[in-house]
């Protein structure tokens, strides 16, 4: 058993959690790959704020302008499968209340019985894009972190949702791990990182040890890493400075450095506030 149990709940938020829209969308390609049917929406008046999160206006095919306001959703699969389902928890970061957010989700996650909750995350840090992004995987819960090998995070400081959701969870007695992904801060350009999204998805897969369908993930990851490729080249300043990078990780990826340079590039993004790393227009909670 992997520790999360066979009804794993995973979570990603749109916002500061999702440098190169990662994590959202990993659970965006889950949702795409299995059939998902809602279970809970939380109340938008309560939880976000309009004029950083605002809604959006569109038109059907027959013309019909339709609102369509912030969200966040808990989704159920429709269909029973042997060994581990996964739910999935997503939306906009709220903006304000953030146990009463919080708790309601637990509530909800508790009605559905689930048994363990990953959540997923991504942040820019000074990694190249040539190299296999790196994964931070780590835990609050001692079983987890010696049943999986989970880093223990030391960081002291202000926190975000993805911290505030996994506590209220681990409060009610549901096992919570989480996945951050170290995406180059010098490919903002580049959004999405589907690079980042498949590595996410890889080690979701080996953590839960449920079946994820990757889709047309890998070729997306090749092409993205070709586009910065060509992109690079025709810049000297950028192309050391991505070699400077590449010498910096291959020592982290040394046996004896590796999982502790890990932890201290994701310790170090948390103290720095992640700062200038935010999605413009978004809300800006900081984890």
């Amino acid at each position: 058993m992997n520790g999360l149990g066979r009804r794993v709940l995973i979570t990603a938020f749109d916002g500061w959690n999702d440098a190169g829209e990662a994590a959202s969308s990993a659970v965006a390609q889950l949702r795409e790959a299995a059939d998902y049917e809602p279970v809970f929406s939380v109340d938008p008046e309560l939880y976000f704020d309009y004029q950083y999160t605002r809604p959006h206006i569109s038109a059907d095919a027959d013309g019909r302008r339709t609102l369509r306001w912030p969200e966040a959703t808990l989704y159920r699969p429709k269909r029973a499968t042997r060994g581990t389902q996964l739910w999935l928890l997503t939306g906009v970061e709220p903006a304000r209340a953030w146990q009463a957010f919080a708790g309601e989700f637990v509530d909800a996650a508790l009605a559905e019985d689930i048994t363990g909750m990953v959540a997923l995350g991504s942040m820019m840090s000074d990694v190249p894009h040539t190299r296999p992004i790196s994964i931070f995987a780590g835990s609050d819960n001692e079983q987890l972190r010696v049943s999986q090998g989970l880093e223990r995070s030391t960081y002291e400081g202000p926190v975000g949702i993805l911290s505030a959701l996994g506590h209220a969870a681990e409060a009610a007695g549901i096992p919570t791990a989480a996945l951050w992904a170290s995406v180059p801060h010098y490919v903002a350009g580049h959004t999405p990182s589907p690079k980042a999204t498949l590595a996410l998805l890889d080690r979701l897969e080996d953590l839960t040890g449920a079946r994820i369908d990757r889709g047309d993930l890998a070729t997306a990851a090749a092409a993205w890493e070709a586009s910065i490729d060509a992109a690079a080249a025709d810049d000297e300043e950028m192309t050391e400075y991505i070699r400077q990078l590449e010498r910096t990780r291959d020592t982290w990826d040394s046996p004896e450095a590796s999982g502790d340079a890990i932890a201290q590039e994701f310790e170090r993004y948390l103290r720095r506030g992640g700062e200038g790393h935010g999605k413009p227009g978004r809300d800006d909670p900081r984890r």
